[in-house]
């Protein structure tokens, strides 16, 4: 299962390049036959899902509360009712996380799958905290980091061949 993280609708700073990026990623995690798991709801999570349809995939929702918030992309909701403290759930369910854009949930996410060891990647020019971790000088600075990846197929590559690596 290859795990989502990015803005929400709610971002005035999504582009439609970002979430170009989000979509590809979705139809590249469901091409290769893994499992798209999001926070279920819009901006980058929807257009993941929604790349992931495109190529026939399975997408679930880690719902920050009941099932009808999901898009209409996700196929399987979890309603937790638990709101931001739902992202450990999706960070400990995936096999790796690809971030895309980003504002403090996404940020969040990240350090959690930073802090217990799950492969992670951001994609760098998708904006938000994904750009910011991408500069070459903050990442330096350390120890455990994340993967930056270029594109969104990149990204993908990356993320299904470090989950087949995980112990």
């Amino acid at each position: 299962m290859i795990g989502i993280s990015g803005s929400d609708s709610g971002d005035l700073s999504l582009t439609p390049s970002t979430l170009k990026i989000a979509e590809e990623v979705g139809y590249y995690v469901a091409k290769k036959g893994a499992i798209l798991v999001s926070g279920g709801r819009g901006g980058v999570m929807e257009a993941a899902a929604r790349g992931a349809k495109k190529a026939q995939g399975l997408t679930i929702g880690i719902m920050p509360g009941s099932a009808d918030e999901a898009n209409s992309f996700i196929d399987i909701a979890i309603p937790t009712y638990m709101g931001y403290a739902r992202n450990y759930l999706l960070v400990r369910s995936v096999d790796a996380l690809i971030a895309i854009a980003g504002r403090w949930g996404t940020l969040n996410e990240i350090s959690l799958a930073l802090n217990i060891g799950k492969p992670t990647i951001i994609i760098k020019g998708s904006g938000g905290w994904a750009d910011i971790l991408a500069e070459e000088g903050l990442l330096k600075k350390f120890e455990v980091r994340p993967y930056v990846a270029s594109s969104a197929r990149e990204a993908v590559e990356l993320a299904i061949r470090m989950s087949e690596q995980a112990p």
